[in-house]
C-alpha cells in the first residue's frame, strides 16, 4: 500500500527526465540492452500547455573489460500556443577496466546538444578521465569518484551578443547509488566543472533520482536536479531547478 501511495504522489509531478544517472558497471548486464523513457504533460482550462519528452539508451557490455553506451533524448513544449521548450541531447561513453579488482576504470565520452531557450545553438564536447569506486556497503550500495577533463565548443543563437566559446574544463564528480529493493534504487550525483584557466567560470550540478519498479521491466523514475552555470548566455539565468517524473522501460 505504501508503494502504491508513493507512486501516486510521484506521478502527479511533471513527467520529464533524462536517462538514469546510476553509473554502469561492467558485467552487470552482458550483451546488448537498453532503456526507453517517456513523459507527457497536458493542461487545459485556465492554462493551455503541452510538454513531451522521450529518451533512450543502448548499452553493450562485453562482460569482461569494457562497457559502452549511447543516449539520445529530446524535449518539446508549448504553453498558450507558444513554444517554450526545445532541446536535443546525445551522449556516447566508453568505460574500460584498469585493475582486476573492478575498482578503477577509465572513461571516454563525446556529447552534442542544443537548447533554444538557453540560447545554445550547438554545444559539442569530448573528453575522458578516471573513475574509482570508493564506497561499497549498505547491502550493495556503491560510491564512485571521477576526475578528468574535456574540451567544449559552444555556439550561441545570437553570435553578436554571445560570441562562440572554446573551453577546456576539468570534470570531477561523486556518484552514489544503493538499492531500496531488488529492483528499485535511489541515486545521487554531484558534478563540478570549472574552466581550467578560470575557476570562477564553472558549472555545478546536483541530481537525485528515485527509481521504483512497477512491474517486471517497467519503472517509475522521480528526479530532482539543480544546475548552476556561473557564466551562461546573456539574459539566461545562472541556475535551473528541475523536478521530473517519467516512466522507464528496460529491454
Amino acid at each position: 500500500m505504501k508503494k502504491i501511495i508513493l507512486i501516486g504522489i510521484l506521478a502527479s509531478q511533471y513527467l520529464f527526465g533524462l536517462v538514469s544517472i546510476v553509473p554502469v558497471e561492467i558485467g552487470k548486464q552482458p550483451g546488448i540492452s537498453g532503456t526507453f523513457e517517456v513523459g507527457l504533460e497536458t493542461k487545459r482550462g485556465s492554462t493551455d500547455k503541452d510538454k513531451y519528452k522521450a529518451s533512450t539508451r543502448i548499452t553493450y557490455d562485453n562482460n569482461e573489460s569494457y562497457v559502452a553506451w549511447a543516449e539520445l533524448s529530446g524535449e518539446y513544449g508549448r504553453s498558450k500556443h507558444v513554444t517554450d521548450t526545445s532541446e536535443v541531447f546525445s551522449h556516447l561513453r566508453y568505460v574500460h577496466s584498469l585493475t582486476n579488482d573492478e575498482n578503477l576504470r577509465y572513461e571516454l565520452f563525446v556529447q552534442l546538444e542544443n537548447d533554444k531557450f538557453k540560447e545554445i545553438r550547438r554545444k559539442m564536447l569530448g573528453g575522458g578521465g578516471l573513475r574509482y569506486r570508493v564506497l561499497n556497503f549498505y547491502e550493495g550500495g556503491k560510491g564512485y569518484l571521477g576526475f578528468g577533463g574535456f574540451f567544449e565548443s559552444v555556439k550561441y543563437t545570437d553570435p553578436d551578443i554571445d560570441p562562440s566559446e572554446d573551453n577546456v574544463r576539468l570534470n570531477s564528480y561523486f556518484a552514489y547509488t544503493f538499492p531500496i529493493t531488488d529492483m528499485s534504487t535511489i541515486s545521487y550525483v554531484l558534478y563540478y566543472q570549472p574552466k581550467i584557466d578560470d575557476f570562477s567560470d564553472n558549472i555545478l550540478s546536483n541530481e537525485l533520482e528515485l527509481k521504483l519498479n512497477i512491474v517486471k521491466t517497467l519503472f517509475l523514475k522521480f528526479n530532482v536536479s539543480m544546475v548552476q552555470d556561473s557564466d551562461p548566455a546573456v539574459d539566461v539565468k545562472k541556475y535551473e531547478f528541475i523536478q521530473t517524473t517519467t516512466f522507464l522501460y528496460k529491454f
